[in-house]
């Protein structure tokens, strides 16, 4: 169909090209007679140009039928020479019928041409819908697609929200929880503060109270300190008096001491004088040995057999009083040390230990000098008796004793332990310097003596302290300065009385 309608075309721009040239030719000859005449049929136009005459009567006249019989019909362009009325009628006619076919064919490719135009169209609108239908669900799908996307997205962003929106109700109601905590806590302290302010007013009134009670009775303790000062040197001077008469009787005692001596003299000139005669007492022997007693085991067995005060021989030329225990443990015992009531002040100066001070019938230390001058002439044993405030006793025995000289520091030595006074030996076995309040020779940085008062082998402070403070009875808990012996009591407990004695190891 389409090929048809495009030769029928064809043929129609051919007839319709040469009509145009025969017009441009018709218009370059006779510009100045030629006449237009149009035909509409349909949609086609069809344009018939006519020659016009010169002027001549004849070609008016021809002129004028002419336009009388074509007025009111379709023109017709006659450039050839006349030709007959019914030839040209007939031409005409069968012009225009053949234009009517072609015209009748035309609109029949022309309907054609639309049924087919409306099927491609419809076609092409199917498939364009189609198409565009396709488009439009992809793009549907890929909408679908994301709105999916962020409907997902946007879940988890609302879920994420509902768990923050969660965890900060959560949180909101912990401090909630907490603050009503804190409050309740600070409403309590609140309490407890007005109660202590109340008691702190409370304790304030009652210090008022005893700070004026104390100002009454610190005015009462100074009126009795005074009459108490007043009664002290009394006290002094009737201790005075004592001494003086107590070295009355010391010269007493002397003169009693020579008077014996002489007295022993004339008895040794009869014992000599009996001698001469061959009798022999029984007292010579013990005459003769009391010159040569060295310590209380020599008294013992020459048969002194009660404790009390003796002279023993130190060396050839000095003596020295002692007291001696003759019951324990077989007797011949030489006191060192003694403490019994606190009677006798034991923080004393390195020469003061070295002399000895005290009572020897009472408290006393013999010196260190006088134990090393002792210690040295043979070997003797150490015995320490203890006794607590409850009336227990116990003991320490070492089978070795001596110190060595001041140029050591009055070393101790000792060797075998053993008694009831603990399993383990309060007193350092390997070894220890003596130490006093101004001469320090233990092995601490501080100063044992110092701390613990007294002099005493004290090591490193060490378990042991015969020479410290004494406490009376219901204050000698917890005094690390008492008068210890840790595996006995304890570290802090202070005893009621002690002895040092020792005695020759040989002694039977």
């Amino acid at each position: 169909e389409w090929w048809t309608v495009r030769i029928l075309w064809h043929l129609l721009c051919t007839v319709a090209q040469g009509r145009r040239e025969q017009t441009d030719s018709s218009e370059i000859s006779s510009s100045s007679n030629r006449r237009y005449h149009r035909v509409q049929h349909g949609q086609c136009t069809y344009t018939f140009i006519l020659p016009e005459g010169d002027g001549s009567g004849g070609n008016s006249c021809r002129q004028g039928k002419a336009a009388t019989q074509f007025n009111s019909a379709n023109a017709l362009q006659r450039d050839a020479p006349p030709l007959e009325e019914d030839f040209a009628s007939q031409k005409i006619q069968h012009l225009e019928h053949v234009m009517e076919n072609y015209t009748q064919w035309l609109q029949k490719i022309e309907n054609d041409i639309k049924e087919s135009m409306k099927t491609e169209m419809a076609q092409l609108q199917q498939s364009a819908v189609h198409n565009h239908t396709a488009a439009m669900l992809e793009m549907g799908t890929n909408l679908l697609s994301q709105t999916a996307e962020q409907t997902r997205k946007l879940t988890d962003v609302e879920t994420q929200v509902l768990n923050q929106t969660s965890r900060l109700e959560i949180q909101l109601l912990e401090n909630s929880l907490s603050t009503n905590k804190l409050e309740k806590q600070l409403m309590v302290q609140t309490n407890e503060i007005r109660k202590l302010h109340d008691k702190n007013g409370f304790m304030e009134q009652k210090m008022q109270e005893m700070e004026s009670r104390h100002r009454s009775e610190l005015g009462t303790l100074r009126e009795e300190k005074g009459s108490l000062q007043a009664l002290v040197g009394k006290q002094s001077g009737v201790i005075r008096e004592l001494e003086t008469q107590l070295t009355r009787a010391t010269g007493n005692s002397t003169a009693m001491q020579r008077q014996q001596q002489e007295m022993l003299d004339t008895v040794h000139n009869l014992i000599s004088l009996c001698n001469k005669d061959g009798v022999v007492p029984n007292s010579t022997k013990r005459v003769d040995e009391e010159k040569k007693f060295r310590d209380c085991a020599d008294l013992y067995q020459a048969g002194f057999y009660k404790n009390g005060v003796y002279t023993i021989h130190i060396n050839a030329q000095e003596t020295k009083k002692v007291h001696c225990n003759m019951e324990t443990a077989g007797g011949g015992w030489t006191i060192i040390q003694r403490r019994e009531d606190g009677s006798v002040d034991f923080q004393k100066t390195w020469k003061e230990y070295k002399t000895g001070f005290g009572t020897v019938s009472a408290e006393h230390w013999l010196g260190n000098e006088f134990v090393y001058l002792l210690t040295s002439q043979r070997q003797y044993a150490l015995r320490v008796e203890l006794t607590d405030w409850d009336g227990h006793q116990a003991f320490s025995l070492y089978d070795r004793f001596h110190i060595d000289s001041e140029k050591r520091n009055y070393r101790l030595f000792l060797k075998s332990h053993s008694g009831t006074a603990g399993r383990q030996s309060s007193l350092v076995i390997h070894g220890a310097d003596f130490s006093t309040k101004d001469m320090d020779n233990d092995n601490c940085i501080c100063k044992c003596a110092l701390m613990l008062t007294g002099g005493w082998w004290f090591d490193a402070c060490g378990p042991s302290n015969l020479n410290g403070m004494y406490f009376t009875k219901g204050q000698h808990i917890g005094k690390l300065n008492g008068i210890k012996w840790h595996y006995f009591k304890g570290p802090s407990y202070s005893l009621r009385a002690t002895t040092m004695m020792i005695r020759p190891l040989d002694f039977s």
